[in-house]
């Protein structure tokens, strides 16, 4: 009865079963989502100007694009139509497609597709070597031999070097705090 009340009252709050929590995967999903949530409470109560939901949308492309690349095209017209509703409508109708696009477990095609698109940003930049390892990385995680950390934490080094301060305000290369140590199972 509590579970159903407290879904009923915030029906985009992240709700797992416990026995689900068992699976590295869904454990790892329900915990971005918590930190999602939060974000996005953040945002919300803070007022939902148009021009901060663009911001907000942007900085989660690549997490959204990872779990539910529909739901992100979604989401962008729903902004395109933005004038069209009310602000605080519009946060709610933003939130409930986020949330929900969230809810998709990423998987990892998604990440892969999501990481290539990242490292776009240095073909330009990067000297071969480097380019090289990066494929390799990739592609490694790709055939699942390596966990999603590994090629993270190689684009984070060169969007810091880099500096690519669009990559750098991506959500998905922090969405929650390194110390949880996640995504050592995708």
């Amino acid at each position: 009865m509590f579970a159903r009340e407290l879904k009923r009252l915030l029906p985009l709050l992240p709700v797992e079963e416990e026995g689900r929590l068992q699976d590295a995967v869904l454990r790892e999903n329900f915990i971005e989502r918590v930190f999602a949530y939060r974000r996005l409470r953040d945002f919300l109560d803070s007022g939902c100007r148009r021009g901060n939901l663009v911001a907000f949308h942007t900085a989660h492309k690549y997490v959204l694009q990872s779990h539910s690349p529909g739901s992100y095209q979604e989401l962008g017209r729903l902004m395109a139509a933005a004038k069209a509703h009310a602000s605080k409508r519009l946060g709610e109708a933003y939130g409930e497609g986020f949330m929900k696009a969230l809810s998709v477990p990423a998987t990892v095609a998604r990440h892969f597709a999501v990481l290539q698109h990242a490292a776009g940003y240095f073909k330009d930049i990067l000297h071969a070597e480097d380019k090289q390892e990066l494929q390799g990385v990739l592609d490694c995680y790709r055939r699942r031999l390596i966990p999603l950390v590994v090629p993270i934490t190689l684009l984070k080094h060169h969007i810091e070097c880099q500096q690519v301060e669009y990559l750098h305000n991506q959500i998905y290369f922090h969405p929650h705090p390194v110390e949880l140590m996640l995504r050592n199972h995708l």
